[in-house]
């Protein structure tokens, strides 16, 4: 009853963290480039009373043996890098990526380098393509104020129009990343992942290259890739599966009271 009571009680934990992860995607089902995240559960140790293959006797092995669980925990929360759908804007300055790559973000409280899916871009004063926050994209483009017309290819070439010329000119290039593993990148918020040694050290190139990077699409923008009915049978589920363990904790309580209760 003991083994029931902790095996419940960490199935019940692991539930509760399932639950703060559904709600998280919830949340964000409207944040451009946001990637859901799916948890994954494993199983504790296993208390051996009989060990599998043990000699039974000295002509014969126990077939299965006799193991008795100690319940569950999260093991992770796996980011899902699946396409969002992608919503007109006719902004000029929103860029979705149709493939795999990442945008690079300078950070400009640190000036380390970040990664981003999401490809609202804005102008600042200097006219740098810029972030809602302020952090500049790498590599740098820079737009005058002057310019009438900006247009961002599919090779991620950008340029631009001056009154009474005909002619664009060019402002820069866009440049993407891509990573072996970018379940593995670290998310920092504002939309932003950084590298760790599990995803290994990125690859840089421009779209619609070899690489596999994909290529931009300028006007649309990425919406997240969260799945609303999808979200709500999960939450269901771990609600039932939180349920299922607290009625184990129950059951396990009431054995202890008929225990207590026996007259000698």
């Amino acid at each position: 009853m003991i083994r029931a009571l902790y095996s419940a009680a960490s199935g019940m934990n692991a539930q509760e963290l399932n639950i703060d992860n559904i709600a998280n995607n919830l949340s964000n089902a409207n944040s451009a480039g946001y990637k859901a995240r799916r948890t994954q559960f494993q199983d504790l140790l296993y208390q051996n009373m009989v060990q599998p293959g043990s000699a039974s006797s000295q002509q014969s092995t126990t077939p299965t043996g006799l193991q008795l669980g100690l319940g569950t925990r999260a093991a992770s929360n796996e980011i899902i890098f699946t396409q969002g759908n992608s919503t007109e804007t006719d902004n000029p300055l929103d860029v979705v990526i149709q493939g795999n790559g990442f945008f690079q973000i300078r950070l400009a409280n640190t000036g380390q380098l970040a990664y981003t899916r999401d490809g609202q871009f804005q102008l600042d004063r200097n006219g740098n393509f810029v972030t809602a926050n302020g952090d500049t994209l790498e590599p740098q483009i820079t737009v005058p104020s002057a310019a009438q017309t900006i247009t961002i290819a599919q090779d991620g070439t950008v340029s631009y129009t001056l009154p009474g010329q005909t002619s664009a000119q060019k402002a820069g290039q866009i440049q993407l990343a891509g990573f072996q593993n970018p379940a593995g990148l670290n998310s920092i918020g504002n939309n932003l992942y950084q590298p760790t040694d599990a995803t290994g050290d990125p690859v840089v190139a421009n779209p619609g290259g070899q690489e596999g990077m994909g290529t931009l699409l300028q006007g649309y923008t990425e919406q997240s890739n969260v799945s609303i009915v999808e979200e709500f049978i999960n939450l269901i589920q771990a609600q039932r599966a939180y349920e299922a363990n607290s009625k184990v904790v129950k059951a396990a309580d009431d054995m202890y009271q008929q225990v207590n209760n026996l007259k000698q």
